[in-house]
């Protein structure tokens, strides 16, 4: 599969709603925590899949702002996998000259993971490959809606006119702001929903979907995804013909 995609159209930017662990725990019989850590190995597999094929940017959807809704437990074993998981993969991150950075309301996570996640930020911070991003106590409709408070503050203080209250604007305003908007959205097992994720970024992306768990997701699942999204015709509004 990997040779089938032609490499002058990879998509700069691809965003993955991981989404399945539970189920996968369930199927083979494990506690959802052990479906969680084996959902590591999958994002291993795509960053590297992705900084071979020279894809820039890379946006999981780790945890969203809904997921603190879960049984303490369950959140608390996340926070301890994500604080021991980035520090296991910075060894590769380097080796793979791969960048890490983090979007959402970060400080709403546990001190220790904000200091691992702001450490790995750090390390990584000189590669120049591909730019891997977890969203993190993230969610889409805050994220805009504090983003167009910044701008109203901006607008009732004078910084701006009304004139400058703009897309552009208000995509400065965003967590993302600086990272292009993605081209692919591929989500994992089988819902076919966004569930609050990227909602403005996402706005002309193509959405890929697929019933397998993320555990089980490999290089090769990536490399599909890719190739359905070239065979597609990206016409932003325009008709086929103008293409």
């Amino acid at each position: 599969m990997k040779e089938r995609i032609d490499l002058s159209k990879v998509p700069k930017h691809i965003a993955i709603i991981m989404d399945g662990n539970g189920r996968w725990a369930k199927k083979h019989g494990k506690l959802r925590a052990l479906g969680h850590k084996a959902g590591v190995l999958p994002v291993r597999e795509v960053s590297e899949a992705g900084s071979e094929l020279g894809v820039e940017y890379i946006t999981l959807y780790a945890f969203s702002t809904e997921n603190w809704n879960r049984p303490k437990a369950e959140v608390d074993a996340l926070m301890t996998l994500l604080v021991s998981s980035i520090k296991k993969e910075i060894k590769d991150l380097k080796k793979n000259n791969i960048r890490l950075q983090a979007i959402g309301d970060l400080s709403s996570l546990p001190s220790i993971s904000q200091k691992t996640l702001r450490e790995a930020i750090a390390e990584t911070a000189d590669n120049d490959g591909l730019t891997l991003v977890l969203a993190l106590s993230y969610g889409s409709r805050y994220e805009i809606v504090n983003a167009a408070k910044k701008l109203a503050v901006k607008l009732k203080n004078n910084e701006i006119s009304e004139k400058d209250f703009t897309e552009l604007a208000l995509s400065n305003e965003l967590y993302t702001s600086g990272i292009p908007d993605p081209e692919l959205m591929i989500r994992t097992s089988g819902e076919l929903r966004i569930s609050n994720f990227l909602m403005w970024q996402l706005a002309y992306a193509e959405l890929y979907f697929t019933d397998k768990l993320w555990p089980d997701i490999r290089k090769n699942d990536l490399y599909e995804a890719i190739y359905d999204f070239q065979n597609r015709e990206r016409r932003f509004g325009k008709t086929s013909e103008q293409l």
